[in-house]
């Protein structure tokens, strides 16, 4: 008997013990996609005549359990992505074609042993977050069929909450891919844009979508989005990776101001959240509030500035002669982008980059956020009666990380006391995917409410993400090599994990080094001086790392011996006393980044 949910783990070890083959499962699958009592999930399903013969043919390819990294798992892929010889429609009958090939991220997860089930259900051209706007129908929450599921990923989330598929393919650009995890106690992976390519997906907003995934556990959906991840020379938005590493202890995890909170008198959800806030100690990080402002006004750029007319730009000449057959609500907010003009475009874009320079002093503060993911959940009959209104409103924390090129990880957060589920989201800068996953996985685990449907599972141990190595040698930082500064990926490309951020004693000075570049510091001890200290970075290298690291270090630089402010003794960049003769000492700026930022 196969457990509800198709967790990964448990896969493996189904397959690896060969109690089931993938023929098994695809008769399984088969059994449960027709038992299912939501017959909104699917607008295109696999027969099981299919499921067998795509279960057969990778047996006969690759016969050995697990000899591939996905040997095996069904998944589901939402409507707007193509899957060879199979409709498209995007939830518009008048649109749909037939693709032709695999879109980039499915062919990836087929080469690695991934079997597709079915095309699921979405809010008609991705334009939702409630999953009602749909001519094939509207998915609902496995909690409870009168909510909603979410959307605009309705039926992938709910095909995984239900046992029907491992994980699934969603797309997110305002939310379309955490708001759906919330609402079905799921892992929702929102990859930085432009890690996965995202060829062979109908846009909603090509410079800013992403393809997503439904997961039970983080480690799944990691492991998926790894599979998938690389670049597409046929995607002009695709991006090469450049991990960026968070402290391995002390993170300062931003949470909202009670100024900031709304919740649409939810204070069930909102308790949800307060909860998952009570578990940060236990897990080693701070909770820290920042100032939700100016991600909001960035969340309102998406529906009530000039990024709307991206929509209609897609898909400009159907819309032209077909939009009869369209939604009335998606109808509605794509009529409305031919209210803005080009240059509506250029202010829309000067206030975002404002409003990015705002949110990046937040992150100069804290190293990720930790947000609800929806503030409330609603019944299909009052979105249907107020559909504009509710569905912006289930926006609220999520419509701002595509447009200023984020990384989320939205995870289960418990159970509300009428049954229904709410989840919280970890956002971090760009290419801080795997970084946020250790934490994400530990909330998840702490909020002892199981995977989909399955509310009372335990999460398997096997899936369990460990925090970064601390087993490593670390080495203080105080100039160039700082997160975000130029020198900073001769730490990145060894493989190295920022451990924390600290200050020296007191008794250092620092000097602006003349003839360098880029720009470098030096810094001397000098014992009975009294200073501020300053700000440095701890940063984690294996043995073979650090050997390297040190030994590309040019004079007059070096490395000794640094006293931080806990008079702990650390690895550090140490630069000799006569290099500082006649340099310009910064000092009293207390940092190497402040001195440049008050010196730009």
């Amino acid at each position: 008997m196969l457990p509800l949910i198709l967790d990964l783990a448990t896969l493996c070890d189904l397959y690896a013990s060969r109690r089931v083959t993938p023929i098994d499962l695809a008769e399984v699958v088969a059994d449960r996609m027709e038992a299912a009592s939501d017959p909104a999930i699917f607008i295109t399903p696999m027969p099981r005549a299919a499921l067998r013969a795509a279960a057969e043919d990778l047996m006969a390819r690759h016969p050995e359990p697990n000899s591939l990294p996905l040997w095996g798992v069904p998944f589901t892929v939402k409507d707007n992505i193509d899957v060879a010889s199979v409709p498209t429609t995007a939830a518009c009958p008048a649109f749909a074609y037939e693709a032709q090939a695999d879109a980039h991220a499915v062919a990836r997860l087929k080469a690695a042993g991934a079997i597709v089930t079915g095309k699921t259900n979405l809010d008609q051209f991705a334009t939702g977050l409630n999953g009602t706007r749909s001519p094939y129908g509207a998915p609902r929450s496995v909690f409870n069929p009168e909510h909603i599921s979410g959307g605009s990923s309705a039926g992938a989330a709910v095909s995984v909450a239900a046992g029907l598929a491992s994980f699934a393919l969603g797309t997110d650009t305002a939310g379309s891919g955490r708001v759906p995890a919330a609402f079905n106690n799921l892992v929702g992976i929102k990859p930085t844009p432009g890690l996965v390519g995202t060829t062979g997906l109908v846009p909603a907003c090509r410079s800013l979508d992403c393809i997503s995934i439904f997961a039970a556990t983080v480690a799944d959906g990691v492991a998926v989005r790894q599979v998938m991840e690389g670049f597409d020379p046929a995607d002009p938005f695709s991006r090469r990776a450049q991990p960026r590493a968070l402290p391995a202890r002390g993170l300062r995890v931003g949470v909202l101001n009670p100024a900031d909170r709304e919740f649409y008198g939810d204070g069930e959800t909102e308790a949800l959240y307060d909860a998952a806030i009570a578990r940060l100690p236990a897990l080693g990080a701070e909770a820290v509030p920042f100032d939700y402002a100016p991600f909001r006004e960035v969340a309102a750029l998406l529906y009530q500035g000039p990024w709307v007319a991206e929509r209609l730009a897609t898909i400009e000449e159907f819309f032209a002669e077909h939009a009869g057959a369209m939604d009335p609500s998606v109808r509605a907010i794509i009529e409305a982008a031919r209210g803005y003009s080009a240059a509506d475009a250029f202010r829309g874009r000067y206030a975002l980059e404002a409003l990015r320079r705002r949110t990046q002093a937040v992150f100069a503060e804290v190293d990720l956020l930790l947000l609800p993911t929806a503030p409330t959940i609603y019944s299909v009959a009052a979105m249907s009666a107020d559909p504009l209104q509710l569905n912006a409103r289930l926006g609220h924390y999520t419509n701002f990380a595509n447009l200023l090129g984020l990384a989320a990880i939205a995870i289960p957060a418990g159970f509300r006391p009428d049954g229904l589920p709410g989840g919280v989201t970890l956002v971090g800068p760009g290419f801080s995917d795997d970084a946020l996953a250790p934490l994400a996985d530990a909330l998840h685990r702490a909020a002892t409410c199981g995977m989909g449907a399955d509310r009372d599972t335990a999460l398997p141990e096997a899936s369990r993400i460990a925090s970064p190595d601390t087993h490593t040698i670390p080495i203080a930082v105080v100039g160039a090599h700082l997160s975000g500064l130029p020198l900073n990926h001769q730490l990145t490309d060894l493989n190295g994990s920022l451990l924390a951020r600290t200050r020296t004693a007191r008794d250092y000075r620092l000097y602006a080094l003349p003839g360098t570049q880029p720009a470098k510091p030096g810094l001397v001890r000098e014992p009975g001086f009294e200073g501020p200290g300053l700000a440095v970075e701890l940063w984690g290298l294996s043995p073979a790392a650090f050997g390297s690291f040190v030994a590309a270090i040019p004079a007059p630089l070096g490395v000794g011996k640094v006293t931080l402010e806990d008079g702990s003794a650390v690895a550090g960049f140490l630069c000799e006393a006569h290099a500082v003769v006649g340099a310009r000492e910064v000092t009293a700026h207390g940092g190497w980044r402040a001195f440049l930022e008050a010196t730009a």
